[in-house]
């Protein structure tokens, strides 16, 4: 261990120091009940290095490959649909029945199998025990077996594509009755494929779940106090806690589903009558349904927008060289709208006939959720305040997210709202906040996160001509696709209609402005290619990058190679002094001083107190 650290104590300065006065020293004891070091797997083949493979570091970029693959189906998809959209009676093998399915294919492996599994499978893996100050994930077979569940997950619902009837054409939210009655496209083999791959998908993530949560509260690293981890920590914790408890509503869900539709039992299934003739089904409530569906549908929001709140303010925090605006307040931010997100789900069921005092109660939560998720922005906006800003791509995503999620949020104050919701709901409007919130903002994160740790998995920096030209393109493009629809809403242009239909109603610049959004749809979605491009030609021909070319302070950048190696940290794991933000500290020599660095080493820094 280090020369500062014996078997009882470890003397250091207190990390917050307002004046040269105010120092004190902490104690840290070294008890008998401390966890000893992880015995690591080492590997012994190309198999057990690649594809098999403990190592979280691996795991994370195998998460990535395979989500960022079904994306790119995802986004094929809606090309096709926005096609249909732009230029209808153009393309003759976009049929309605295909429309129907590209749209719920496309919204569920957007949502759940790219954005969930990028931001915890992906980010999680990679980033939870080098921050923590970690060897690897507490239980590193069991990360494997999780990803694999994935892989299974992504190959069955891909599977759906290719059984008779092809996918289901449900809506991505799969309600009851139709999702499983005739005539709804795939409501045979594609229905159940869709729910064996969703609970295969739960499965697989309650084993990385579980994983993340051990890892972060009994793996980390001496002197990492849960007030000293980085942000991005923080909101793939909470997110986690998130999934663990509204994951189970849809795998139930999906079961119960999977009963109706294979054994004719009536979770969801009311009586009806089709075509003249009583259905087997009876007793069953079609709202249950979407009361599961929902309960985990609006947690799945913050599962996925917390990860990127830690993230972004990271990124924010070491391009602008300043420490993040208050820490404790961005954490008890997170925290606070991880819990107020089970108490708004019924927001999405407005139009389903519930009482008028459960709509009052819900919108009431959807206003006051904003709050926390305000005081993020604010924080965001006095980081940057007086910052030495580098206009870096990380930095131009991470300023595009505050923009965009913005104006998402400000879109979902109406929509929280009943009396507005009701008669917007079914129009283009829901489809533009839901993208611009859910969609556009976390995938600029993701693109920003990617620039920024880039150089720490391989070792090189990605293009940054590319890197602009990609950024702006899909920056402006994505406003001039979404921008668009709300006005559409507005309208009264409804959404999941495959043609639009004549009426007095919705003026006929309503399609000119849809084939306008097709071609930036089509622009944007080339920009995409250009990334991938980038991200693989980097890994050979990219700007060799030098240890800690950021000069961040979080311990993913102090490891003593770059790319980090197995077990991360070399012989000793790092000893934690201070907290994640240590920039422009007055006093220091540098305008950053990492998180392992004691403070015998900067005793004229006046850092901050963690």
């Amino acid at each position: 261990m280090s020369e500062d650290y014996n078997k009882f104590k470890l003397e250091a300065k207190s990390s917050e120091m307002l004046n040269d006065e105010n120092t004190s020293s902490i104690k840290i004891q070294d008890t008998e009940s401390e966890v000893p070091e992880q015995d690591l797997y080492h590997p012994k083949s190309f198999i057990t290095k690649w594809i098999f493979c403990q190592d979280a570091k691996v795991i994370g970029i195998q998460y990535s490959i395979t989500a960022i693959a079904i994306g790119l189906v995802a986004l094929v998809l809606s090309w096709l649909m926005r096609l249909q959209l732009g230029f209808p009676e153009t393309f003759s093998y976009l049929t309605p029945a295909g429309y129907y399915q590209f749209v719920t294919m496309h919204g569920m492996i957007m949502v759940v199998y790219l954005l969930t599994a990028l931001f915890l499978g992906g980010f999680g893996n990679f980033l939870i025990p080098l921050m923590v100050g970690a060897r690897d994930m507490v239980f590193p077979y069991v990360n494997m077996i999780s990803y694999w569940m994935y892989f299974i997950a992504v190959i069955v619902l891909v599977s759906s594509f290719f059984v008779p009837g092809g996918p289901t054409g449900a809506g991505w939210t799969l309600y009851p009755p139709q999702a499983i009655t005739s005539g709804t496209p795939g409501s045979n083999g594609g229905i159940a494929l869709m729910l064996i791959s969703l609970s295969l998908f739960v499965i697989g993530f309650t084993m990385g779940g579980l994983n993340y949560i051990v890892t972060i509260l009994q793996g980390r690293t001496r002197g990492m106090t849960l007030m000293r981890m980085p942000l991005t920590i923080w909101g793939i914790f909470t997110a986690t806690v998130l999934a663990m408890l509204a994951f189970p509503a849809l795998i139930v869900a999906c079961i119960m589903m999977t009963l109706d539709s294979l054994l004719g039992t009536s979770f969801f299934m009311p009586s009806m009558v089709q075509m003249g003739e009583h259905l087997k089904y009876g007793g069953g409530s079609p709202i249950l349904f979407q009361h599961l569906f929902w309960f985990f549908g609006h947690p799945e929001v913050y599962i996925v927008a917390l990860p990127a709140f830690g993230i972004v303010s990271d990124l924010i925090s070491v391009h602008a060289r300043k420490n993040i605006f208050g820490y404790r307040m961005m954490v008890w931010a997170i925290v606070i709208i991880g819990a107020l997100s089970f108490f708004v789900w019924a927001h999405h069921m407005y139009v389903s006939g519930m009482n008028p005092w459960f709509g009052f109660f819900f919108a009431t939560t959807t206003l006051i959720i904003a709050v926390p998720t305000a005081i993020k922005v604010y924080n965001w906006v006095l980081t940057l305040w007086r910052g030495n800003i580098r206009l870096n791509i990380p930095m131009l995503f991470s300023l595009a997210f505050i923009i965009t999620f913005v104006n998402g949020g400000i879109t979902g104050l109406f929509l929280g709202n009943v009396i507005v919701d009701v008669p917007l709901s079914d129009t283009y409007f829901v489809v533009a906040h839901f993208h611009m919130v859910m969609g556009i903002a976390p995938i600029l994160v993701i693109f920003g996160g990617i620039y920024h740790w880039y150089p720490l998995i391989t070792g090189r920096f990605l293009h940054e001509g590319m890197g602009k030209f990609h950024f702006w393109v899909s920056f402006l493009g994505s406003y001039a696709i979404y921008f668009p629809m709300h006005y559409l809403g507005f309208i009264g242009v409804p959404r999941r209609y495959y043609e639009m239909y004549n009426s007095p109603y919705i003026p006929t610049s309503a399609q000119g402005l849809n084939a306008f959004i097709t071609v930036a749809a089509l622009i944007v979605g080339f920009a995409q290619l250009v990334f991938l491009y980038n991200i693989i030609s980097s890994i050979r021909l990219g700007k060799i990058a030098e240890k800690n070319p950021w000069q961040a302070c979080s311990l993913e950048w102090q490891t003593e190679y770059v790319p980090p190696r197995h077990g991360n940290f070399g012989k000793k794991l790092p000893i934690v002094y201070r907290w994640a933000y240590d920039f422009s500290v007055p006093g220091a020599k540098q305008d950053y001083i990492p998180q392992n660095v004691p403070p015998s080493e900067v005793p004229e820094a006046r850092t901050e107190k963690t």
